[in-house]
């Protein structure tokens, strides 16, 4: 194919599928900015969207301004245009027919539209692994690479799956939309902690060490002589081991100086936890290698870690810090 392409979500659980296909057209949301027609450019748009919707983030709204954008001035009269009916894992394909409109006849959560000339259904398994995994986006409205159009113009030709070896590709992309979701999940995950204040982060980590077996006295705000957390089997740090723990919160890496510090008020049996979402310095870790007493360092991605293994035993008190809902991915 050397024509663009578009997939337009039918909304969440294909709602809209049938009402696309007998109404030969696709349409998309957020019907109460009005008619595009009225919004000659992309800021015009973004105002609107801004306008509508104060409480989104600036990247909700240059998505949703984005993809209005594309509906209205770059989709063409001839471009391929796909939606899909994930109960019945079907694709529908046809071609865009006409300009855009602003119709809440339609339907009224999704009232911007564009007139389409359906040609034919496929089945989601004639299509490859890896065009499977392009079309997944949730998106409303996204653009279609050219591998993904020439693999839809073979399926909708041949009618038949591809042969034997894209079992191994299928496992192959599996893997890859796995790691590409696990690493987006740790980096959100991060970004969540990064967030949290400073006494609630010092409370993230009591958490975290409770959740290990521990009893925890966290300091009150002010002078804490260097520990902001202590951890021990009694609660009180009688009975060994005693971890004493130093959280900081900032962006900035901790230096040698600071680890000089907090080791120069220990006792020879206490162990160390130096907690820092910003890192250390190669010096830092080379004084905490040479520490006369046990010492961790323990940086922000650590911590994530930490919390994911830890999650199930974690109070709820820690849970409610950072909220965390568990995905399940064929094995």
């Amino acid at each position: 194919m050397s024509k663009r392409g578009w997939m337009v979500r039918a909304e969440r659980g294909g709602r809209l599928y049938d009402l696309f296909k007998d109404r030969s057209l696709v349409a998309i949301g957020l019907g109460e900015i009005g008619d595009l027609s009225r919004l000659p450019s992309r800021d015009k748009i973004a105002a609107a969207v801004v306008q509508s919707r104060p409480d989104w983030k600036a990247q909700a709204v240059a998505m949703s301004t984005g993809q209005l954008h594309r509906f209205r001035s770059e989709m063409k009269i001839g471009d391929v245009v796909v939606t899909y009916d994930p109960g019945r894992r079907i694709y529908l394909v046809g071609e865009i027919a006409g300009d855009y409109g602003f119709d809440p006849a339609v339907d009224p959560e999704d009232p911007h539209v564009r007139p389409v000339r359906w040609h034919r259904e496929i089945s989601r398994d004639l299509l490859s692994a890896a065009s499977r995994n392009s079309l997944g986006s949730i998106s409303a409205l996204f653009a279609l690479g050219k591998d993904v159009l020439d693999d839809i113009e073979r399926a909708l030709t041949s009618e038949r799956p591809l042969p034997p070896p894209a079992a191994a590709e299928s496992a192959v992309v599996e893997e890859d939309v796995f790691q590409d979701i696990q690493a987006k999940a740790l980096e959100f995950i991060k970004d969540r902690i990064a967030a949290l204040s400073w006494s609630d982060m010092q409370e993230l980590v009591a958490g975290l060490l409770r959740a290990l077996g521990y009893k925890t006295r966290v300091s009150p705000t002010g002078p804490d002589q260097g520990k902001d957390i202590v951890a021990s089997p009694d609660g009180f740090g009688f009975e060994p081991p005693r971890i004493v723990v130093e959280v900081k919160h900032r962006q900035g890496a901790i230096g040698a100086q600071a680890i000089r510090s907090f080791l120069g008020g220990r006792h020879p049996q206490d162990k160390g936890l130096y907690v820092s979402t910003g890192g250390f310095t190669r010096d830092a870790r080379y004084e905490a290698d040479r520490a006369s007493i046990p010492l961790s360092l323990m940086t922000g991605d650590d911590l994530v870690t930490a919390i994911i293994e830890q999650y199930e035993k974690l109070d709820l008190k820690t849970q409610q810090l950072v909220p965390l809902k568990k995905v399940y991915w064929p094995a």
